[in-house]
């Protein structure tokens, strides 16, 4: 029997990641362990004091219901109390902020609060999957903007024609950015912001997932600049290992924020208690987080001077735990992932364009990269720095 199919679902072509891991999973039919930097989900476990708070919310609270479908009171105080500590950003616990399942289902169902068939929304390439499939799925069209080398990796918003900027509704932005590791100055936010309210658009923000993994200076929020027509989406899964337990937040325009609890209400029931109050210790502890950029960052270095051993461009990131390595000259990053993935080499990597659109100039920016996510252990991260030296 023949199913209909939605037009966005048949359009949408398989998820990069899963195609990661039919690769690994064809190494390993020849008996051959990979060596992993495919896929970004953490494999440290999570932190034992924020499994304890877990397991104790499940122990003391045993009739449940459903959870509030935007946050419990005390989670709500926990994620306005770390915006001001970190940022010195001010947020009302009850009209700026609402409880989220991670980011992932936030940011791609936010398409449909402002989105109608035919509306234009700017997103940035290479990005987060879910800005651009949001955006389809709600009838609308991703204008893509491409972050290249040359700027920094920074989305180069005067490029934008004004009659796409007028015509736009929305522009999305990912900063820290996955895959690049770039993060804007509080300068850049100043002026982004000034020509995205001078074309009306509504800026949503998907900057909380790596914003506490960093290797130099802090990242900035873009709510230190403005509040007025700006929406942040924050998640702990990679701030504290937490990506099970599918929490986080919105913060920002006490309005924007009100249209996603609208539209929330129509989509789920709430995170589940449990992993609210795991949230509320995980967001008040720094010693942990501290420990993990440590921990990447001597991934990082390993794999960086491996890099330059064997003579590709230098690329250090400003925080995220991904490397975005432009490939060997005369290689595309297409190339250089299938090259590591010869079974003497059997290095896993996720190829640039795999996770990049073709840009509104017809290119695909992340053409010539690949991207390792520093997820290995430190001994397999060392393994392959040797393998490298030794085949390239």
């Amino acid at each position: 029997m023949n199913f209909p199919i939605s037009r966005p679902l048949s359009d949408t072509p398989p998820y990069p990641f899963a195609e990661v891991d039919k690769l690994v999973a064809n190494l390993k039919a020849q008996n051959i362990t990979p060596i992993d930097f495919g896929v970004g989900d953490p494999t440290s476990p999570t932190p034992d004091f924020i499994v304890q708070a877990a397991q104790k919310s499940l122990a003391e609270n045993t009739q449940f219901g459903y959870p509030s479908n935007f946050g419990n009171p005390n989670f709500r105080e926990a994620a306005s109390a770390y915006m001001k500590r970190s940022f010195g950003v001010a947020l009302d616990m009850d009209r700026e902020i609402a409880v989220t399942n991670g980011s992932k289902e936030a940011v791609f169902h936010y398409g449909f609060c402002h989105v109608n068939p035919g509306d234009t929304v700017i997103v940035p390439t290479p990005g987060y999957p879910s800005m651009k499939n949001g955006v389809r799925f709600a009838g609308g069209t991703p204008f893509y903007v491409p972050l290249r080398e040359e700027n920094n990796f920074l989305i180069d918003f005067e490029s934008i024609p004004d009659e796409v900027a007028d015509k736009a509704v929305m522009i999305w932005t990912q900063y820290p950015n996955s895959p690049t590791g770039a993060s804007p100055s509080l300068d850049w936010y100043r002026k982004f912001y000034a020509w995205a309210r001078s074309h009306d658009l509504i800026i949503a923000a998907d900057e909380g997932c790596y914003i506490d993994i960093y290797f130099g200076d802090k990242p900035h929020s873009i709510l230190e600049v403005a509040k007025e027509g700006v929406i942040t989406f924050y998640s702990l899964s990679k701030r504290n290992n937490m990506t099970n337990y599918r929490i986080g937040w919105v913060g920002g325009d006490a309005d924007l924020v009100g249209i996603f609890k609208k539209m929330k209400l129509n989509v789920d029931s709430g995170v589940i208690n449990a992993s609210q109050d795991a949230a509320i210790v995980a967001l008040e502890d720094e010693d942990h987080v501290a420990s993990m950029r440590e921990e990447y960052k001597t991934k990082q270095d390993i794999l960086l001077s491996a890099f330059r051993d064997i003579g590709l461009p230098e690329c250090l990131p400003d925080s995220t735990f991904y490397v975005w390595q432009k490939a060997p000259e005369g290689m595309t990053g297409v190339d250089f992932a299938k090259k590591l993935l010869s079974p003497e080499i059997a290095i896993v990597c996720t190829p640039g364009a795999w996770i990049s659109e073709l840009d509104f100039e017809g290119e695909n920016p992340g053409e010539n990269f690949v991207r390792f996510a520093l997820m290995p252990t430190l001994e397999q991260v060392e393994q392959a720095a040797a393998l490298l030296r030794e085949h390239f």
